[in-house]
């Protein structure tokens, strides 16, 4: 893999999160019954940096949880005969919660639709919403996130690399051609 361009740094990456905090906070006029899904790995750090903002701009802590799509995903033959089951359940109440799912990179949108399923499977949620760091196209089913970062439109020769603090020690967001 080649390194094309960094598309964020560190300070760009937390600029986007402060800006979509606001955004949530705006489209659901506050933050009441508000919950954050992190999609497992790099969701969960994002939804938790969220949280973080709102309540600095809000004073309200909004409960976030995670959901670790293995079960559900379509391609998992794909990926091992013996899939590792790492949850079933969300680990917070989506009943009648505007339930806000946290994910780095949207691309084909399987992902999104695994974790709503996931969802969906522990709760009737008030409504579902997205929010995901870049969106960088290619869609395979009718999913649309409702606060994105950053648009980058990509070939399917290139490759999305988000690197968070808290696993990867470097807050960035870069682009590889394959």
């Amino acid at each position: 893999m080649k390194l094309k361009t960094v598309l964020l740094d560190d300070k760009a990456v937390q600029r986007t999160l402060i800006r979509i905090s606001h955004e949530i906070i705006e489209k659901n006029k506050g933050v009441q019954d508000i919950v954050l899904i992190g999609i497992k790995r790099r969701g969960v750090p994002l939804a938790k940096r969220l949280a973080l903002q709102i309540a600095k701009f809000e004073g309200v802590e909004v409960p976030v949880g995670s959901v670790d799509i293995t079960l559900y995903r379509d391609d998992l033959s794909t990926l091992s005969d013996m899939p590792k089951i790492n949850n079933k359940n969300i680990d917070i109440e989506v009943k009648n919660k505007k339930v806000i799912i946290v994910d780095d990179v949207l691309y084909t949108g399987r992902t999104t639709r695994a974790a709503i399923d996931a969802i969906l499977d522990n709760g009737r949620p008030m409504s579902i919403q997205l929010a995901v760091l870049i969106d960088r196209g290619h869609r395979e089913l009718p999913i649309r996130a409702d606060y994105v970062g950053k648009n980058i439109p990509t070939s399917k020769n290139e490759l999305i690399s988000v690197e968070l603090t808290e696993i990867d020690n470097n807050d960035s967001v870069k682009i590889y051609e394959l």
